[in-house]
């Protein structure tokens, strides 16, 4: 039961649609959601699926102070069975701190996801049903 599967990496953008239009004309796009507002994130967010990664377009009030510092990476999220048992792991393994605390994603069916602050940065858990 400690499927740990990556998702997808968020990035932070001030566009939505220049940034998609980008991911058009340069990756194979299988798939493109809906610009979705969730107020948990306070974001619109937008999925994109390529032949070989997954991107989440992340814009608004969340991801302005990156922006203004030029960083358009924003976190890395993986599938996991177990999130509740995900996030105890990875506070007990050192240095991971949870930012937002386990909630409901409108753009995944309303799965939960949980933010942490992890050595590695940003890292979004998604549980698997």
């Amino acid at each position: 039961g400690d499927l740990m599967k990556f998702h997808h990496i968020g990035i932070a953008t001030k566009d939505l649609k220049s940034s998609l239009e980008f991911v058009q004309k340069n990756f194979e796009v299988l798939e493109v959601s809906e610009e979705i507002f969730d107020e948990n994130q306070n974001a619109t967010l937008q999925m994109i699926k390529t032949k070989d990664l997954n991107i989440e377009l992340v814009s608004g009030k969340v991801v302005e102070k990156l922006i203004a510092s030029k960083i358009t990476y924003y976190h890395i999220c993986y599938e996991v069975e177990d999130i509740y048992g995900k996030i105890e792991e990875f506070q007990k393994n050192g240095g991971a701190m949870l930012v937002s605390s386990v909630k409901p994603a409108i753009l995944f069916d309303n799965r939960l996801v949980a933010f942490l602050m992890t050595p590695l940065g940003l890292v979004e858990l998604l549980n698997a049903n």
